[in-house]
């Protein structure tokens, strides 16, 4: 969340959206209403995962709707069919499928194995930022502190996963550790290249040489620009 503010704090200045991607945010929006429905389906052990993404949902639409409103016009398209796939049509399909084909029983169970599913989906999300990272050597637009929240959430939820004995929970998040990883890696080293080719930038300088000529015995100032 820490990230998100710093994101959209940097939008907020530039008054565009315009480099930034929008899909990580729908992708995670999308996957706390399945948790959300996941939890209302369980039987016990559901409180904390129905509050923390409940929470993450208002969050998440909040973030949607400040991103559509400085978004170019060909950005905000994208996001309002993405929207309207994976929270009006994805979303809906699922929850008619679950209710009116599955049994009450294996209700939770299917609906748990789909949010594992988009769990992955979420962690890999952001890599789609990492294309972007390596061509333009810049980190300007990955944040470290996306990647190292979403390593720590990805260790914390991962034990509580197996505290509950719920691996729906605590499968994709070994995944989100070594994404999570992975992004910290690129951002590190793009990093460092960074600060190395702005070392090996050598400034152009130069000297000015005033010289003095005596041509029939009248002085001449002559001023010299030399390059270094």
């Amino acid at each position: 969340m820490v990230n998100c503010r710093t994101t959209f704090y940097s939008i907020y200045k530039k008054k565009t959206s315009e480099g930034y991607q929008s899909l990580p945010y729908v992708v995670a929006l999308f996957s706390s209403m399945l948790w959300i429905f996941y939890a209302l389906l369980k039987s016990s052990n559901a409180t904390l995962i129905l509050t923390i993404n409940a929470f993450g949902c208002f969050i998440e639409t909040i973030y949607v709707c400040f991103y559509l409103f400085y978004a170019p016009n060909k950005a905000r398209v994208q996001t309002l069919k993405m929207l309207v796939l994976l929270i009006l049509c994805g979303f809906g399909f699922i929850v008619a499928l679950t209710i009116y084909l599955v049994k009450p029983p294996q209700r939770a169970p299917v609906v748990g194995w789909i949010c594992l599913v988009f769990s992955l989906c979420v962690f890999v999300a952001p890599l789609c930022i990492l294309k972007k990272v390596i061509q333009s050597k810049s980190v300007e637009y990955m944040p470290f502190l996306l990647s190292l929240f979403l390593t720590l959430s990805a260790v914390m939820w991962f034990f509580y996963g197996l505290l509950i004995n719920d691996y729906n929970v605590a499968v994709p998040n070994v995944v989100g550790f070594s994404f999570g990883v992975v992004q910290m890696g690129v951002y590190v080293k793009c990093k460092y290249a960074e600060k190395m080719s702005s070392k090996q930038k050598i400034p152009e300088a130069a000297v000015v040489v005033t010289q003095v000529v005596i041509l029939d015995h009248e002085p001449i100032i002559r001023v010299v620009q030399m390059e270094v």
